[in-house]
């Protein structure tokens, strides 16, 4: 069993191409719009009875949404985030459902297709810059990325410096996230193929037992990379709301 099989994706149904994209989806995209599906059902049923006292499925969400906040946005923020809570909030539930969704038998785990990842980072990335320019206008935010005080010749180098650093933020937030959560199902896959491969009742019972950890790990690990991808983002979105240097 070739554990990589896994992570080929062909399309679901063949549609046209507009230039060199092809839109015909494959299960990474039939995987994000159930994501995005779930998400939404997720909040619309916690809205729609709203009441003093919190329970069920509003309580669930208003702990989700509490931690967000109190977690990823204030603290790296301060209240100069309030408004970016529902920004984070949706990089977090998304990108923690797509993680989730490859643990179910059928579906595909989009973040562990760079493409995806990339997308997201970029998102993140003009993101970063339009809250920038806007919190500080276009001229004021690039030049907040020399420290104050440097001398007047050295401005044009210390910028120049700092491109490849801006352009590395949203790099290492794909990368990290891709890495993670492909090397994950791949070592599941592995030993799910060890017992399809083995077909043997002494041997089976260990890449069972080691399938059951690193699924366990894997619930675990899916809440933890949208933690990382959503706590980096309102890191970088404070640097620009507070003029990073």
């Amino acid at each position: 069993m070739d554990p990589l099989h896994h992570f080929h994706l062909h399309p679901i149904i063949h549609l046209p191409h507009i230039g060199p994209i092809d839109l015909s989806p494959n299960m990474a995209v039939i995987s994000m719009w159930i994501s995005m599906v779930l998400v939404f059902l997720l909040v619309y049923a916690a809205s729609r009875r709203v009441s003093m006292i919190s329970k069920g499925v509003h309580a669930v969400v208003e702990v989700l949404l509490e931690f967000v906040r109190d977690e990823l946005v204030l603290p790296m923020m301060g209240k100069e985030g309030m408004p970016y809570i529902p920004f984070i909030a949706t990089v977090f539930f998304f990108i923690w459902f797509c993680n989730l969704s490859g643990l179910i038998p059928g579906l595909f785990t989009p973040t562990s297709n760079i493409n995806i990842t990339a997308t997201l980072a970029i998102i993140v990335f003009f993101a970063v810059h339009i809250t920038g320019i806007r919190e500080h206008g276009f001229f004021r935010y690039f030049k907040g990325w020399v420290p104050k005080g440097v001398p007047g010749f050295l401005f044009p180098f210390l910028f120049i410096l700092e491109i490849p650093s801006s352009l590395a933020k949203p790099f290492s937030l794909a990368l990290r996230l891709f890495a993670n959560m492909f090397a994950g199902h791949v070592v599941l896959l592995i030993f799910l193929g060890m017992i399809i491969t083995y077909k043997s009742i002494l041997i089976a019972p260990f890449p069972v037992l080691g399938a059951v950890i690193i699924m366990v790990l894997e619930l675990l690990f899916t809440a933890l990379q949208a933690y990382i991808f959503a706590i980096l983002s309102a890191l970088y979105l404070s640097d620009a709301v507070h003029g990073g240097h």
